[in-house]
């Protein structure tokens, strides 16, 4: 693919193209979906940036957020998509690539210790973007589950993969935060007040 301008000029009447050529609004189920995909895949984004600034040994980090940011560039895409306009062998990220997100919850998780507070989001640069990340992402699945139910969309496969990613960027926060000598924050409750 080859971009010779970036701007069209199609949207300043607040439409867009979905792939396949139809127009939409820009407020579209579909818009709103792979848009908030879009805006995960940019902190995704700082987070690695984050990573070559770190004095530790971030290179596992960095491995697994740039398979997350290509398996999110395909979660848009199958969101921009309507079913009509897919395309022969069109990679559609479902049970393999949630599968993976699994696995690597569970070899993070022998690392950290078990959560005995629910932590603030932070732990350092790397940690807070992952947290933030995670906010994100739940926010792009609550899109996609708009998607479904206003369209009655094929995309329960993405769905599935942001539910497991929100939960991989909660554990890797953690792992990152461990892993470059940062605290975690830990949710302080307060005493009941007495009457």
């Amino acid at each position: 693919m080859r971009i010779t301008r970036v701007y069209t000029r199609a949207g300043d009447k607040g439409s867009t193209k979905l792939v396949g050529g139809i127009d939409v609004s820009k407020d579209d189920a579909r818009i709103e979906a792979y848009g908030t995909v879009d805006e995960l895949n940019s902190i995704i984004g700082l987070a690695r940036t984050f990573c070559t600034r770190s004095d530790a040994d971030t290179s596992r980090i960095e491995e697994m957020l740039a398979r997350v940011q290509n398996d999110l560039f395909e979660v848009g895409a199958d969101l921009a998509t309507r079913p009509d306009d897919r395309w022969e062998g069109m990679h559609r990220v479902g049970d393999a690539e949630a599968e993976q997100l699994e696995t690597w919850c569970d070899e993070l998780n022998e690392d950290l210790g078990p959560l005995e507070e629910f932590i603030l989001p932070g732990g350092g640069p790397v940690g807070a973007f992952l947290q933030q990340g995670r906010t994100v992402c739940r926010r792009a699945e609550r899109r996609v589950v708009t998607l479904i139910r206003v369209e009655e969309a094929d995309v329960a496969g993405c769905l599935r993969y942001l539910n497991r990613l929100s939960d991989f960027l909660f554990v890797l926060g953690r792992w990152a935060a461990k892993q470059c000598g940062e605290p975690e924050f830990l949710w302080q409750r307060r005493e009941p007040r007495k009457s």
